[in-house]
């Protein structure tokens, strides 16, 4: 089979990284061809591929380059992703070969059978054909939206590995079809967990679904917004920080402001707020809107929740001042005792506001028992002899025992979830218990399949020359129903190296090739892990 980019991996060429896909490294950003990685290896199979000969089709990107010169220095992009393309741009653009061979999925090319559009050309235009079909079903003008003068603003949140498809390729598609480019593509880095990769063994590779079965996804969203920068940069989720940060921001702050001033205004006050008598600080709180907006367009979410914080510092300091639970027990301190609850609750409003973009289900219980709707705009309208309804709790503190049992579940979830095939029932049985002795008179071999060619008046069997090492094999296996000749020769596989010859019709067999499947089209011959070369043993 042809492999695509994704099913070949080896050692990066620019910052020689192992493990590398056969398109980009994502240790370094670099992009290149299949033919370029060191030590290239199939993914599917674990065989050395081979180079052959297939016609495709090209986006002719190297006329663009004036055009991308100008669109990546607009803006559009973050300085270091600008800088990053000016690279390439210099280096020369060179045309992008836009077909992929059969086994593909995707859709294929027009009057071109066997070839499919590559997944990056028709990916970004779901993006378009998505929001055509909404359009279509709810009335909307999409022209509006992507017409090539329009000026409504449209952005693109991607992962750095995929810069070049969409701040190079994607655009120029745009441009020439008469589209508008999108307003900004914004680039962020890659998540680990703990400090390292995603693990499956670990249970740190872990999906949404499980996440969403043991924790609030406010929580995940608080703590990505938390340490999201304008830039590029890697992100760690470090789970006992996770639950740290959670519970001592939004928990302890935030919600805190709430909970300890709710009470007093509807036991107290039958849940009518009284006057507001902290001008001066409310309107700090107000004014800081406008830094945290800028914050927010700048894609500086982290830089947004300190901001935020701080003036959470400075709610939960005022309540510590003023101690609404002594005033409480004194007699004739009614209207301070409300004031301060009043206070408190228009601070703990305006920090829901500011939240609001990522907390969206804790700010609408929020305005539930508030009654009154948070409206960014609309902040400087303070709550004044306005009712409110019995708080509620809003949130609730992550236990490290919640965290425990995600992990464990991701362990245990991990098959399924990625797809791996369950046992087949109709399986053969495992054969019965031998003695390690009789598994040692085995001789299994990595060999070199050099020349693989038909067999005349054979239905099944093809003739496969095999490099052992020391000399070649003549070998009959009957995988003609799955192979063709060419397909096989160069590749790498394991054989039965001290089978007793066998006289056939066609002549002598010298060994016997390992496969595996029922038969037929599902026949698979086995393939050893890249390094191993002919003559090796296997243990």
């Amino acid at each position: 089979m042809f492999l695509a980019d994704r099913f070949i991996k080896g050692t990066c060429p620019k910052c020689k990284t192992d493990d590398q896909y056969g398109d980009n490294c994502e240790a370094c950003g670099a992009t290149y061809t299949p033919a370029e990685l060191i030590n290239p290896r199939s993914a599917v199979s674990g065989a050395t591929p081979v180079e052959k000969e297939s016609e495709h089709y090209f986006f002719k990107l190297p006329e663009f380059h004036d055009f991308l010169s100008k669109w990546t220095r607009s803006g559009a992009l973050q300085p270091q992703v600008a800088n990053k393309l000016a690279e390439w741009l210099d280096a020369g653009l060179q045309e992008w070969d836009i077909s992929r061979d059969a086994p593909y999925f995707g859709f294929e090319i027009p009057d071109a059978p066997g070839k499919y559009f590559y997944v990056w050309l028709d990916a970004p235009i779901g993006y378009l054909a998505s929001f055509k079909n909404l359009c279509n079903r709810e009335g909307i003008d999409f022209e509006h939206f992507w017409k090539k003068d329009s000026t409504a603003e449209v952005y693109h949140f991607i992962g750095k590995d995929i810069i070049n498809f969409h701040a190079l390729f994607w655009p120029s598609m745009l441009h020439d079809a008469g589209f508008r480019t999108p307003t900004a593509v914004w680039a962020h880095g890659f998540v680990t967990v703990n400090g390292k990769k995603m693990s499956k063994s670990r249970g740190t590779f872990i999906m949404a679904r499980t996440f969403l079965d043991h924790l609030d996804p406010e929580y995940l969203r608080y703590y990505f917004a938390a340490k999201l920068t304008g830039g590029v940069d890697d992100m760690d989720l470090n789970l006992e920080d996770f639950a740290a940060r959670v519970n001592s921001d939004l928990v302890g702050k935030v919600v805190n402001i709430a909970s300890r001033s709710a009470g007093f205004i509807t036991k107290r006050f039958d849940g009518k707020l009284g006057k507001i008598t902290e001008q001066d600080k409310l309107k700090e709180f107000i004014d800081a809107g406008e830094q945290i907006a800028e914050f927010y367009e700048t894609r500086e979410f982290g830089r947004a929740m300190r901001r935020i914080m701080e003036l959470a510092d400075i709610a939960n300091q005022y309540v510590n001042d003023e101690q609404p639970w002594v005033i409480a027990k004194q007699e004739g301190q009614d209207d301070k005792l409300q004031a301060i609850c009043t206070n408190a609750l228009n601070m703990f409003r305006l920090l829901m506001t500011y939240l609001a973009p990522v907390l969206p289900k804790t700010a609408e219980a929020s305005q539930s028992f508030l009654n009154s709707r948070l409206i960014w705009n609309n902040r400087a309208a303070l709550l004044e002899n306005h009712g409110i309804d019995k708080f509620k709790p809003l949130m609730s503190r992550v236990d490290m025992v919640q965290i425990e049992k995600m992990l464990d579940a991701s362990k245990e979830e991990m098959p399924a979830a990625i797809g791996q095939p369950a046992p087949a029932a109709d399986l053969e049985p495992i054969a019965e218990e031998i003695e390690f002795g009789d598994f040692a008179k085995v001789d299994l071999r990595v060999v070199k399949i050099v020349k693989a060619e038909h067999v005349e008046g054979a239905d099944k069997l093809l003739r496969l020359t095999l490099d052992v090492g020391h000399g070649e094999r003549n070998v009959f296996a009957g995988i003609k129903s799955a192979y063709k000749p060419e397909d096989l020769e160069g590749r790498m596989t394991v054989m039965v190296a001290n089978l007793k010859p066998r006289k056939m019709k066609f002549g002598m067999s010298e060994g016997m090739v390992l496969a595996a499947g029922p038969g037929g089209k599902d026949i698979f011959i086995l393939s050893p892990d890249s390094g191993a070369t002919p003559g090796m043993r296997v243990m």
